[in-house]
């Protein structure tokens, strides 16, 4: 009942205003954002690899208002490639970007989005790694799917976010792994109406495990995005039946939840992707963790309380 409350409160000032000043919301946000700078995150990338577990970067922000603040936002993400390129690890670490943050949303915004996003592909491409484009809401999506198909013209690798919750992505999903996309799949962290979109958990759910049927049937590579320990057991199974060795499929879950559940998977030999967000426009993407899941608004809610 309260996903959708928080969610209209991501997009809220006065929100943003009074739990940024909130004592307590720097500790919390830490436990999901760890850091706000390249230099901040390199110990965590150092860490998380040295035990098995691969990354997804994404340099949180989406608020973008200007072409400058666009092309900040490329800058950002080269400056990222630039270090991970330093340390060695393009094999292990991707990028996850959203086109909102290069600039989607403004005049011209679809071109203007693809010319930022395209060099930070092809610097992701040469130290042998790759960019997965996150799916935002419904109305930006036929745009994120048109830039997603002209990048993979010359980066085949370029991946995609789809989300259960939307009636139209059963449809996305058989396009994209026949045409054997990267795929994540996910349930859905926007606000969405009841138009476009289920509104019941169970019905998510259900969507989420025909998706998800479809990704491991089909020739492109799944990407399970989800910390629900039974729609983990149902991938492992539909893995199997699909005749899908370990490393043609993959699991990715958010820094900050679940870690024990990161190590035993890596340990069973699954690949196992940390999705790790850095950088100080941190709201919308913490506003969102703590609407997709009750456990992180009681966290951040008893931390207030003993804080307080």
């Amino acid at each position: 009942m309260l996903g959708p409350v928080i969610l209209a409160a991501s997009r809220s000032d006065r929100m943003r205003r009074l739990i940024s000043a909130a004592p307590v919301t720097k500790q919390v946000v830490d436990r999901f954002i760890p850091g706000e700078t390249v230099t901040d995150i390199v110990p965590i990338v150092r860490d998380l690899t040295s035990r098995g577990l691969e990354l997804t970067m994404d340099v949180v922000g989406e608020d973008i208002t200007t072409p400058e603040q666009a092309c900040a936002a490329r800058d950002a993400y080269l400056e990222l490639i630039g270090r991970l390129k330093e340390l060695d690890l393009g094999e292990k670490v991707e990028m996850s970007v959203k086109l909102s943050m290069f600039g989607q949303a403004l005049e011209g915004g679809h071109e203007l989005a693809l010319s930022n996003v395209r060099p930070v592909v092809e610097a992701a491409a040469a130290i042998g790694t790759t960019v997965t484009l996150d799916a935002e809401d419904h109305t930006t999506l036929d745009s994120m799917f048109a830039i997603h198909e002209e990048l993979r013209t010359d980066f085949p690798q370029t991946g995609c976010v789809i989300q259960a919750y939307l009636f139209r992505t059963e449809a996305d999903a058989r396009r994209l792994a026949e045409s054997g996309s990267r795929v994540r799949l996910v349930k859905g962290a926007y606000k969405e109406p009841a138009e476009v979109a289920y509104q019941q958990k169970h019905e998510i759910d259900k969507a989420y495990v025909r998706i998800l049927k479809t990704l491991m049937e089909g020739e492109g590579y799944p990407m399970i995005g989800s910390h629900d320990p039974r729609l983990i057991s149902i991938a492992q199974e539909l893995a199997h039946r699909a005749g899908r060795k370990l490393d043609e499929y993959e699991f990715q879950m958010l820094y900050g939840i679940r870690g024990d559940e990161h190590l035993r998977l890596a340990a069973e030999g699954h690949r196992m992707r940390v999705y790790t967000a850095y950088g100080t426009d941190w709201y919308g993407y913490f506003m969102r963790r703590l609407a997709e899941k009750p456990a992180n608004l009681r966290f951040f809610l008893r931390s207030m309380v003993s804080k307080g």
